[in-house]
């Protein structure tokens, strides 16, 4: 990665925590991080969403994940959810894919699941991120969920939850890139730690990284002068 301006390279994070024991302390820690770094958004889960809005800065979007982390409630469960984070002012929201059914090759089931939610979602100038969690996915189920996220419409196409046997990898970011025929966008999380990642994850073409260690990220990569204010 060459030097690049700081707040280009910022606007890569979603800076997350999805723990379930997260605290509103911690909560808030995570908002002012956002806030000094200008971290593309901070990613919480829906019940977190109201305070992270008190402390972010108005141009830090709030996202959320829905169905997290196993994907396995019906369509109109996921619908319900989007609808209530547009009622919470979310701005971005990360949606599991019924992992089951993609398994099982069930591409129509898994588009009909997501469709409706991301038509609501785009009327309503939302993000729309579709996590496959592909540490159970082989080559040719990444190619199915490849065709599902385009089929739904959704903005991007997401590794992982975190929650999986493995998080992102290099890998599936190629076959990401040799299976989507649209301009579907590509964020990389799971697992992230480092700023060699980061910068390979980038290299292959990713638009977005979420990861809990965006702090730490940054500030090797301003001590490295790879990036400047």
């Amino acid at each position: 990665m060459e030097n690049i301006d700081y707040t280009v390279f910022a606007k890569y994070f979603d800076h997350t925590l999805l723990k379930p024991t997260a605290t509103e302390k911690e909560i808030i820690e995570l908002c002012r991080e956002a806030n000094d770094y200008r971290f593309a958004s901070v990613c919480v889960n829906l019940s977190n969403v109201e305070l992270a809005h008190t402390k972010l800065d108005s141009e830090i979007k709030v996202c959320t994940v829905i169905d997290f982390p196993f994907g396995v409630s019906t369509g109109k469960q996921k619908y319900l959810q989007v609808k209530e984070a547009h009622n919470l002012r979310v701005s971005e929201v990360d949606v599991v894919i019924d992992i089951a059914k993609l398994l099982q090759g069930k591409v129509t089931h898994c588009v009909s699941d997501l469709r409706e939610l991301t038509s609501f979602a785009h009327e309503n100038n939302m993000l729309v991120k579709i996590i496959v969690e592909t540490c159970y996915l082989d080559e040719a189920h990444i190619e199915m969920a490849c065709q599902v996220v385009e089929e739904s419409a959704a903005d991007y196409i997401k590794t992982s939850t975190g929650y999986g046997t493995r998080g992102a990898s290099f890998e599936d970011i190629v076959l990401f890139k040799k299976y989507l025929h649209k301009d579907t966008k590509i964020k990389a999380s799971g697992g992230i730690k480092t700023l060699d990642e980061v910068q390979k994850y980038i290299s292959l073409g990713c638009e977005r990284i979420g990861t809990s260690r965006a702090v730490s990220i940054m500030n090797e990569a301003l001590s490295k002068n790879l990036i400047a204010k």
